[in-house]
Protein backbone atom coordinates (compact mmCIF):
# COMPACT_ATOMS: atom_id res chain seq x y z
CA UNK A 1 0.00 0.00 0.00
CA UNK A 2 1.33 3.45 -0.96
CA UNK A 3 2.33 5.66 1.93
CA UNK A 4 0.14 8.77 2.23
CA UNK A 5 2.21 11.83 3.02
CA UNK A 6 1.21 14.18 5.82
CA UNK A 7 -0.27 17.67 5.45
CA UNK A 8 2.94 19.68 5.79
CA UNK A 9 5.12 17.25 3.83
CA UNK A 10 2.67 17.43 0.92
CA UNK A 11 2.77 21.24 0.83
CA UNK A 12 6.54 21.45 1.24
CA UNK A 13 7.34 19.18 -1.69
CA UNK A 14 4.48 20.12 -4.04
CA UNK A 15 6.51 22.51 -6.21
CA UNK A 16 9.62 20.32 -6.28
CA UNK A 17 7.70 17.29 -7.51
CA UNK A 18 6.54 19.40 -10.46
CA UNK A 19 10.22 19.56 -11.46
CA UNK A 20 10.87 23.32 -11.81
CA UNK A 21 13.89 24.17 -13.96
CA UNK A 22 17.43 24.17 -12.54
CA UNK A 23 16.41 21.97 -9.62
CA UNK A 24 14.59 24.86 -7.90
CA UNK A 25 12.47 23.91 -4.89
CA UNK A 26 9.86 26.58 -5.62
CA UNK A 27 7.91 27.25 -8.79
CA UNK A 28 9.39 30.45 -10.30
CA UNK A 29 7.40 33.66 -10.65
CA UNK A 30 6.09 33.85 -14.21
CA UNK A 31 5.25 37.49 -14.87
CA UNK A 32 4.32 37.15 -18.52
CA UNK A 33 0.81 38.33 -19.39
CA UNK A 34 0.82 36.69 -22.81
CA UNK A 35 1.85 33.20 -23.93
CA UNK A 36 2.88 32.43 -27.50
CA UNK A 37 2.71 29.19 -29.49
CA UNK A 38 4.47 28.05 -32.67
CA UNK A 39 1.35 26.20 -33.81
CA UNK A 40 -1.84 28.28 -33.67
CA UNK A 41 -3.85 25.07 -33.13
CA UNK A 42 -2.31 24.81 -29.67
CA UNK A 43 -3.61 28.29 -28.84
CA UNK A 44 -7.06 27.44 -30.22
CA UNK A 45 -7.20 24.19 -28.23
CA UNK A 46 -6.39 26.08 -25.02
CA UNK A 47 -9.15 28.61 -25.71
CA UNK A 48 -11.61 25.77 -26.39
CA UNK A 49 -10.65 23.87 -23.20
CA UNK A 50 -9.33 20.92 -25.22
CA UNK A 51 -5.79 21.29 -23.90
CA UNK A 52 -4.27 22.61 -20.69
CA UNK A 53 -2.14 25.69 -21.04
CA UNK A 54 -2.07 29.47 -20.80
CA UNK A 55 -3.41 32.00 -23.27
CA UNK A 56 -3.76 35.19 -21.23
CA UNK A 57 -2.84 35.57 -17.58
CA UNK A 58 -6.18 37.06 -16.48
CA UNK A 59 -7.36 33.44 -16.44
CA UNK A 60 -4.30 32.21 -14.54
CA UNK A 61 -0.55 31.82 -14.69
CA UNK A 62 1.91 28.96 -14.10
CA UNK A 63 2.70 30.49 -10.69
CA UNK A 64 -0.97 30.61 -9.72
CA UNK A 65 -1.42 27.05 -11.01
CA UNK A 66 1.33 25.82 -8.69
CA UNK A 67 -0.49 27.39 -5.72
CA UNK A 68 -3.79 25.91 -6.91
CA UNK A 69 -2.23 22.46 -6.90
CA UNK A 70 -1.21 22.95 -3.27
CA UNK A 71 -4.63 24.16 -2.18
CA UNK A 72 -6.38 21.32 -3.99
CA UNK A 73 -4.19 18.87 -2.06
CA UNK A 74 -4.86 20.68 1.23
CA UNK A 75 -8.63 20.55 0.69
CA UNK A 76 -8.62 17.00 -0.72
CA UNK A 77 -10.41 18.47 -3.71
CA UNK A 78 -10.65 17.97 -7.45
CA UNK A 79 -9.54 21.41 -8.69
CA UNK A 80 -8.93 24.95 -7.43
CA UNK A 81 -9.06 28.46 -8.88
CA UNK A 82 -7.19 31.34 -7.23
CA UNK A 83 -8.31 34.97 -7.16
CA UNK A 84 -6.90 38.35 -6.17
CA UNK A 85 -8.80 38.29 -2.84
CA UNK A 86 -11.26 36.16 -0.92
CA UNK A 87 -14.01 38.63 -1.82
CA UNK A 88 -13.15 38.24 -5.51
CA UNK A 89 -13.49 34.48 -5.09
CA UNK A 90 -16.96 34.76 -3.53
CA UNK A 91 -18.22 37.42 -5.94
CA UNK A 92 -16.92 35.64 -9.03
CA UNK A 93 -18.44 32.32 -7.99
CA UNK A 94 -21.90 33.83 -7.50
CA UNK A 95 -21.64 35.70 -10.81
CA UNK A 96 -20.63 32.52 -12.59
CA UNK A 97 -23.20 30.08 -11.19
CA UNK A 98 -26.33 32.04 -10.24
CA UNK A 99 -28.98 33.56 -12.52
CA UNK A 100 -32.01 35.79 -12.10
CA UNK A 101 -34.79 33.78 -10.49
CA UNK A 102 -32.41 31.68 -8.41
CA UNK A 103 -32.43 31.71 -4.62
CA UNK A 104 -29.51 31.59 -2.19
CA UNK A 105 -29.60 30.72 1.51
CA UNK A 106 -26.80 32.24 3.60
CA UNK A 107 -25.80 32.43 7.23
CA UNK A 108 -26.95 35.50 9.18
CA UNK A 109 -23.53 35.69 10.81
CA UNK A 110 -21.47 36.40 7.72
CA UNK A 111 -18.27 38.43 7.57
CA UNK A 112 -19.23 42.08 6.99
CA UNK A 113 -17.86 42.38 3.44
CA UNK A 114 -19.53 39.13 2.39
CA UNK A 115 -22.84 40.41 3.73
CA UNK A 116 -22.22 43.70 1.91
CA UNK A 117 -21.61 42.11 -1.50
CA UNK A 118 -24.63 39.83 -1.02
CA UNK A 119 -26.69 42.98 -0.38
CA UNK A 120 -25.37 44.35 -3.67
CA UNK A 121 -26.57 41.18 -5.40
CA UNK A 122 -29.97 41.63 -3.73
CA UNK A 123 -30.07 45.20 -5.06
CA UNK A 124 -29.43 43.75 -8.54
CA UNK A 125 -32.38 41.36 -8.23
CA UNK A 126 -31.02 38.11 -6.78
CA UNK A 127 -33.03 36.46 -4.02
CA UNK A 128 -31.28 35.75 -0.69
CA UNK A 129 -32.54 34.45 2.64
CA UNK A 130 -30.34 34.89 5.72
CA UNK A 131 -30.77 32.34 8.49
CA UNK A 132 -29.37 31.24 11.82
CA UNK A 133 -27.02 28.63 10.35
CA UNK A 134 -26.41 27.08 13.80
CA UNK A 135 -29.95 25.63 13.52
CA UNK A 136 -30.69 23.05 10.85
CA UNK A 137 -34.40 23.63 11.36
CA UNK A 138 -34.04 27.31 10.45
CA UNK A 139 -31.99 26.37 7.40
CA UNK A 140 -34.61 23.84 6.27
CA UNK A 141 -37.35 26.47 6.55
CA UNK A 142 -35.40 28.82 4.29
CA UNK A 143 -34.86 26.36 1.43
CA UNK A 144 -37.13 26.91 -1.58
CA UNK A 145 -37.69 24.96 -4.82
CA UNK A 146 -35.43 27.46 -6.64
CA UNK A 147 -32.62 27.40 -4.05
CA UNK A 148 -29.40 26.86 -6.00
CA UNK A 149 -26.69 27.58 -3.43
CA UNK A 150 -26.23 27.55 0.34
CA UNK A 151 -23.37 29.62 1.78
CA UNK A 152 -21.93 29.30 5.29
CA UNK A 153 -18.69 29.96 7.15
CA UNK A 154 -17.06 27.40 9.43
CA UNK A 155 -16.53 29.85 12.31
CA UNK A 156 -18.30 33.19 12.06
CA UNK A 157 -16.34 36.41 12.33
CA UNK A 158 -16.41 38.01 14.89
CA UNK A 159 -18.80 36.26 17.33
CA UNK A 160 -17.56 32.71 16.46
CA UNK A 161 -20.93 31.05 15.84
CA UNK A 162 -20.47 27.65 14.20
CA UNK A 163 -22.87 26.50 11.52
CA UNK A 164 -24.44 23.05 11.80
CA UNK A 165 -22.08 21.98 9.05
CA UNK A 166 -22.81 18.25 8.93
CA UNK A 167 -26.59 18.49 8.85
CA UNK A 168 -26.53 21.32 6.33
CA UNK A 169 -24.31 19.15 4.13
CA UNK A 170 -26.80 16.30 4.33
CA UNK A 171 -29.63 18.68 3.43
CA UNK A 172 -27.79 20.08 0.41
CA UNK A 173 -26.90 16.58 -0.82
CA UNK A 174 -30.54 15.52 -0.51
CA UNK A 175 -31.87 18.60 -2.32
CA UNK A 176 -29.13 18.91 -4.97
CA UNK A 177 -28.06 22.35 -3.72
CA UNK A 178 -24.51 23.68 -4.15
CA UNK A 179 -23.00 23.77 -0.65
CA UNK A 180 -20.37 26.51 -0.48
CA UNK A 181 -18.30 26.65 2.71
CA UNK A 182 -15.97 29.50 3.64
CA UNK A 183 -13.09 27.69 5.37
CA UNK A 184 -11.03 30.81 6.09
CA UNK A 185 -11.31 30.84 9.88
CA UNK A 186 -10.36 27.17 10.23
CA UNK A 187 -8.18 26.69 7.14
CA UNK A 188 -7.64 23.29 5.51
CA UNK A 189 -5.34 22.30 8.39
CA UNK A 190 -8.02 22.45 11.08
CA UNK A 191 -10.99 21.34 8.99
CA UNK A 192 -11.78 19.63 5.69
CA UNK A 193 -15.24 20.77 4.49
CA UNK A 194 -15.40 17.86 2.05
CA UNK A 195 -16.08 15.67 5.09
CA UNK A 196 -19.40 17.48 5.57
CA UNK A 197 -20.27 17.14 1.86
CA UNK A 198 -19.26 20.66 0.78
CA UNK A 199 -19.46 21.23 -2.98
CA UNK A 200 -17.22 24.30 -3.09
CA UNK A 201 -14.69 25.47 -0.49
CA UNK A 202 -13.61 29.12 -0.34
CA UNK A 203 -10.50 30.36 1.41
CA UNK A 204 -9.21 33.88 1.88
CA UNK A 205 -5.56 33.09 1.20
CA UNK A 206 -4.67 36.45 2.74
CA UNK A 207 -5.35 34.94 6.16
CA UNK A 208 -3.92 31.71 7.59
CA UNK A 209 -2.76 30.06 4.35
CA UNK A 210 -0.53 33.00 3.35
CA UNK A 211 -0.17 33.85 6.98
CA UNK A 212 2.24 36.76 7.03
CA UNK A 213 0.09 39.76 6.15
CA UNK A 214 2.07 40.45 2.97
CA UNK A 215 -0.17 39.25 0.12
CA UNK A 216 -3.86 39.32 -0.79
CA UNK A 217 -5.48 36.26 -2.34
CA UNK A 218 -8.50 33.98 -2.45
CA UNK A 219 -9.44 30.55 -3.76
CA UNK A 220 -12.37 28.30 -4.59
CA UNK A 221 -11.93 24.52 -4.58
CA UNK A 222 -14.35 22.07 -6.19
CA UNK A 223 -14.46 18.99 -3.95
CA UNK A 224 -15.81 16.77 -6.74
CA UNK A 225 -18.95 15.88 -4.79
CA UNK A 226 -21.54 17.97 -6.64
CA UNK A 227 -23.30 16.59 -9.72
CA UNK A 228 -22.80 19.39 -12.25
CA UNK A 229 -24.25 17.39 -15.13
CA UNK A 230 -27.81 18.31 -14.20
CA UNK A 231 -27.12 21.85 -12.98
CA UNK A 232 -29.31 24.11 -15.16
CA UNK A 233 -27.04 27.17 -15.29
CA UNK A 234 -24.07 25.66 -17.12
CA UNK A 235 -23.18 27.55 -20.31
CA UNK A 236 -24.03 25.25 -23.27
CA UNK A 237 -20.66 25.82 -24.96
CA UNK A 238 -18.77 24.30 -22.03
CA UNK A 239 -20.85 21.11 -22.19
CA UNK A 240 -19.30 20.20 -25.53
CA UNK A 241 -15.74 21.01 -24.42
CA UNK A 242 -15.20 19.41 -21.00
CA UNK A 243 -16.40 16.47 -18.92
CA UNK A 244 -19.45 16.96 -16.66
CA UNK A 245 -17.41 16.72 -13.45
CA UNK A 246 -15.55 19.93 -14.36
CA UNK A 247 -18.54 21.93 -15.64
CA UNK A 248 -18.65 23.94 -12.43
CA UNK A 249 -14.96 24.74 -12.01
CA UNK A 250 -14.68 25.56 -15.75
CA UNK A 251 -17.59 27.98 -15.54
CA UNK A 252 -16.16 29.66 -12.42
CA UNK A 253 -12.83 30.15 -14.22
CA UNK A 254 -14.39 31.38 -17.46
CA UNK A 255 -17.48 33.28 -16.31
CA UNK A 256 -16.05 34.26 -12.93
CA UNK A 257 -12.29 34.75 -13.00
CA UNK A 258 -11.99 35.65 -16.68
CA UNK A 259 -15.04 37.91 -16.95
CA UNK A 260 -14.87 39.63 -13.54
CA UNK A 261 -11.07 39.88 -13.71
CA UNK A 262 -10.16 39.27 -10.08
CA UNK A 263 -6.85 37.65 -11.02
CA UNK A 264 -4.20 36.70 -8.47
CA UNK A 265 -0.86 38.23 -9.43
CA UNK A 266 2.14 35.89 -9.86
CA UNK A 267 4.05 37.77 -7.15
CA UNK A 268 1.21 37.33 -4.64
CA UNK A 269 0.73 33.69 -5.64
CA UNK A 270 4.40 32.98 -4.99
CA UNK A 271 4.33 34.77 -1.61
CA UNK A 272 1.22 32.87 -0.50
CA UNK A 273 2.65 29.59 -1.74
CA UNK A 274 5.83 30.00 0.31
CA UNK A 275 3.83 31.15 3.33
CA UNK A 276 1.57 28.11 3.13
CA UNK A 277 4.48 25.79 3.87
CA UNK A 278 4.33 26.69 7.58
CA UNK A 279 0.51 26.73 7.89
CA UNK A 280 0.34 23.79 10.27
CA UNK A 281 3.23 25.03 12.41
CA UNK A 282 1.82 28.54 12.70
CA UNK A 283 -1.71 27.38 13.47
CA UNK A 284 -0.58 24.96 16.17
CA UNK A 285 1.13 27.85 17.97
CA UNK A 286 -1.68 30.36 17.33
CA UNK A 287 -4.40 27.94 18.48
CA UNK A 288 -2.49 27.09 21.65
CA UNK A 289 -2.00 30.79 22.38
CA UNK A 290 -5.67 31.50 21.68
CA UNK A 291 -6.91 28.78 24.02
CA UNK A 292 -4.67 30.03 26.85
CA UNK A 293 -5.76 33.64 26.32
CA UNK A 294 -9.45 32.70 26.13
CA UNK A 295 -9.12 30.89 29.45
CA UNK A 296 -7.39 33.94 30.94
CA UNK A 297 -10.08 36.31 29.64
CA UNK A 298 -12.92 34.12 30.88
CA UNK A 299 -11.57 34.36 34.42
CA UNK A 300 -10.89 38.12 34.33
CA UNK A 301 -13.37 40.42 36.14
CA UNK A 302 -13.03 43.17 33.50
CA UNK A 303 -14.10 40.88 30.65
CA UNK A 304 -17.86 40.52 30.38
CA UNK A 305 -17.92 37.77 27.75
CA UNK A 306 -15.49 35.68 25.69
CA UNK A 307 -16.38 34.30 22.26
CA UNK A 308 -14.15 31.30 21.56
CA UNK A 309 -15.19 27.78 20.45
CA UNK A 310 -12.55 26.16 22.67
CA UNK A 311 -14.35 27.21 25.85
CA UNK A 312 -16.99 24.89 27.28
CA UNK A 313 -19.23 27.95 27.70
CA UNK A 314 -19.40 28.36 23.91
CA UNK A 315 -22.83 27.25 22.54
CA UNK A 316 -21.24 25.07 19.83
CA UNK A 317 -18.24 23.84 21.82
CA UNK A 318 -19.13 20.14 21.39
CA UNK A 319 -19.69 20.58 17.66
CA UNK A 320 -16.35 22.37 17.28
CA UNK A 321 -14.61 19.63 19.28
CA UNK A 322 -16.03 16.97 16.97
CA UNK A 323 -15.34 18.75 13.68
CA UNK A 324 -12.13 20.74 14.08
CA UNK A 325 -8.58 19.66 14.85
CA UNK A 326 -8.23 22.74 17.09
CA UNK A 327 -10.42 25.74 17.82
CA UNK A 328 -8.71 28.39 15.70
CA UNK A 329 -6.92 31.64 16.38
CA UNK A 330 -9.95 33.96 16.21
CA UNK A 331 -11.78 35.20 19.29
CA UNK A 332 -13.70 38.20 20.49
CA UNK A 333 -14.08 39.72 23.92
CA UNK A 334 -16.74 41.98 25.35
CA UNK A 335 -15.36 44.48 27.84
CA UNK A 336 -16.96 45.51 31.11
CA UNK A 337 -18.97 48.74 30.78
CA UNK A 338 -16.45 50.53 33.00
CA UNK A 339 -13.72 50.17 30.37
CA UNK A 340 -13.47 52.41 27.33
CA UNK A 341 -12.56 50.08 24.47
CA UNK A 342 -10.43 52.72 22.70
CA UNK A 343 -8.42 53.39 25.86
CA UNK A 344 -7.96 49.66 26.39
CA UNK A 345 -6.74 49.13 22.83
CA UNK A 346 -4.35 52.06 23.02
CA UNK A 347 -2.76 50.59 26.15
CA UNK A 348 -1.80 47.46 24.20
CA UNK A 349 1.84 47.80 23.11
CA UNK A 350 2.59 44.38 21.62
CA UNK A 351 -0.80 43.66 20.06
CA UNK A 352 -1.28 45.47 16.74
CA UNK A 353 -4.43 47.53 16.13
CA UNK A 354 -5.31 46.22 12.66
CA UNK A 355 -8.15 44.86 10.53
CA UNK A 356 -6.48 41.73 9.17
CA UNK A 357 -6.76 38.12 10.41
CA UNK A 358 -4.49 35.09 10.37
CA UNK A 359 -1.26 37.04 10.63
CA UNK A 360 1.79 35.81 12.52
CA UNK A 361 1.25 38.82 14.82
CA UNK A 362 -1.67 39.23 17.23
CA UNK A 363 -4.16 41.81 15.94
CA UNK A 364 -7.05 43.64 17.62
CA UNK A 365 -9.90 45.80 16.31
CA UNK A 366 -13.06 47.42 17.80
CA UNK A 367 -15.76 45.64 15.78
CA UNK A 368 -18.76 47.99 15.99
CA UNK A 369 -16.72 51.04 15.02
CA UNK A 370 -14.95 49.52 12.01
CA UNK A 371 -15.68 46.30 10.12
CA UNK A 372 -19.38 46.19 11.12
CA UNK A 373 -19.98 49.92 11.34
CA UNK A 374 -22.02 50.06 8.11
CA UNK A 375 -24.60 47.59 9.42
CA UNK A 376 -25.87 49.90 12.17
CA UNK A 377 -26.53 49.15 15.83
CA UNK A 378 -29.76 47.18 15.29
CA UNK A 379 -28.27 44.73 12.78
CA UNK A 380 -25.15 44.34 14.91
CA UNK A 381 -27.30 43.43 17.90
CA UNK A 382 -29.09 40.78 15.82
CA UNK A 383 -25.67 39.26 15.01
CA UNK A 384 -24.57 39.24 18.65
CA UNK A 385 -22.13 42.14 18.22
CA UNK A 386 -22.03 44.53 21.17
CA UNK A 387 -20.67 48.08 21.00
CA UNK A 388 -17.75 47.06 23.25
CA UNK A 389 -16.74 43.94 21.33
CA UNK A 390 -13.09 43.63 20.38
CA UNK A 391 -12.01 41.04 17.84
CA UNK A 392 -8.65 39.38 18.35
CA UNK A 393 -6.65 37.39 15.82
CA UNK A 394 -4.07 35.57 17.90
CA UNK A 395 -0.57 35.20 16.50
CA UNK A 396 2.52 33.16 17.25
CA UNK A 397 4.22 35.43 19.80
CA UNK A 398 5.50 33.97 23.06
CA UNK A 399 2.46 33.43 25.26
CA UNK A 400 3.94 35.14 28.33
CA UNK A 401 4.46 38.31 26.31
CA UNK A 402 0.85 38.33 25.12
CA UNK A 403 -0.47 37.69 28.62
CA UNK A 404 1.64 40.52 29.99
CA UNK A 405 0.37 42.94 27.35
CA UNK A 406 -3.28 42.17 28.09
CA UNK A 407 -2.80 42.17 31.87
CA UNK A 408 -1.26 45.66 31.77
CA UNK A 409 -3.98 47.00 29.44
CA UNK A 410 -6.76 45.62 31.66
CA UNK A 411 -5.20 47.22 34.72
Amino acid sequence: MAHKKGFTTTILHSDRLGKPEHGALHKPIHTSVTFGYDDVQDLVDIFQNKKKGYAYSRQGSPTASALETKITAMENGMATITFSTGMAAITSTILALIKKGDHIVASSYLFGNTRSVFQSFIDLGLDFTFVDATSIEEVKKAVQPNTRLLFVETIANPATQIADLEKIGDLCAEKGIIYMVDNTMTSPYLFNPKKVKASLVMNSLTKYIGGHGNALGGSVTDTGLFNWENYPNIFPGFKTQVKPEVFGITQIRKKGLRDAGGTLSPEAAHSISVGSETLALRLERACNNAFALATFFEGHPMIKKVFYPGLQSHPQHKLASRLFLKYGGLMSIELDESIDCFEFLNKLKLVVKSSNLGDTRTLAIPVAHTIFNELGREKRAEMGISESMIRLSIGIEDLDDLLHDFKVALG
